[in-house]
């Protein structure tokens, strides 16, 4: 066999291999969803939006909740039987509203129990479909976030309050129009998370006195969009929340890693460590010199 010829089996074997890797990995990702769905007896949907790299530029766009997203989820539910439970991994910044709503709505009409898991944290619209489980399980660390709504890339909490601030003769037109629209996205979206939390199939989730308050909370823009709502927030909310998170969610998590490019932002040794023996206090003490 002469050099041209290695050349292209080298050149060919180079071609395959990022397809062979990204089959492989499929694979493991469905063993690994599979062996999950066999130790809890449920339908395991994972919804996780990474930033990816496209192009040969590796230019980075952020994914979110999208239409795309909802039609697959929904497909889902449905090829799930009544009396199955659902398991939903969330990872993700939120998304749009439509899509939200259809997948939160499909969520809550199904019978059997519905678990959302939070590893690390599921924001927005993320919020949006923890709120639709009958239990809520997060990683100590893991956060949450609020659900008020945004028009023209405003709060809609802080366009009303621009309203209500300001004598109307001197607010302009477009402020005006984003107000009226914002008084809309609010109610709307407040009458949706109500629909969410009085959710009593198979059982009651929510208090009915702890309702009203997690719904102004979430809401109505007490604090800013991104702001995290911690596990132990959550639950003096009175969020039906858990944190004993499976291992094996952490394991699905590696098999959805970051696009990198180049040097890594993060690096570690990835296995545990034994605790280490603690520092000798008091008694005398060695020295150099």
């Amino acid at each position: 066999m002469d050099w041209g010829s290695l050349f292209w089996i080298f050149l060919i074997f180079s071609s395959l291999q990022p397809l062979l890797n990204r089959r492989a990995q499929e694979f493991r990702r469905l063993m690994a969803i599979r062996e999950l769905e066999q130790k809890r007896g449920s339908r395991v949907i994972l919804l996780i939006h990474r930033q990816e790299s496209i192009s040969f530029l590796g230019i980075p766009v952020s994914r979110y909740i999208s239409i795309e997203d909802s039609e697959q989820v929904l497909r889902a539910i449905r090829l799930t039987p009544p009396n199955t439970p659902i398991d939903l991994i969330l990872h993700t910044p939120g998304g749009l509203v439509l899509a939200t709503e259809q997948i939160a709505r499909a969520l809550i009409r199904h019978p059997a129990k519905v678990t959302v898991f939070v590893p690390h944290y599921a924001m927005s619209g993320g919020t949006m479909l923890a709120l639709a489980a009958d239990e809520i399980v997060m990683d100590a660390n893991a956060v949450l976030g609020p659900v008020d709504p945004q028009v023209g890339g405003y709060a809609a909490a802080s366009i009303l309050q621009v309203v209500a601030d300001k004598p109307i003769a001197e607010i302009d037109d477009q402020t005006l129009i984003l107000a009226d629209l914002a008084r809309k996205a609010m109610q709307q979206v407040q009458n949706f998370v109500r629909d969410l939390l009085k959710d009593d199939v198979p059982k009651r989730k929510i208090a009915p006195e702890r309702i009203e308050p997690l719904i102004q909370y979430l809401t109505s823009g007490q604090v800013t969009h991104d702001y995290p709502i911690t596990a132990e927030e959550a639950q003096r909310l009175g969020l039906p929340i858990s944190t004993e998170l499976p291992p094996q969610i952490y394991a699905l998590m590696d098999l959805y890693p970051q696009a990198t490019i180049g040097r890594p932002s993060v690096q570690y040794i990835p296995v545990p460590y034994d605790p280490r023996p603690a520092l000798p206090r008091g008694g005398s003490h060695s020295g150099l010199g």
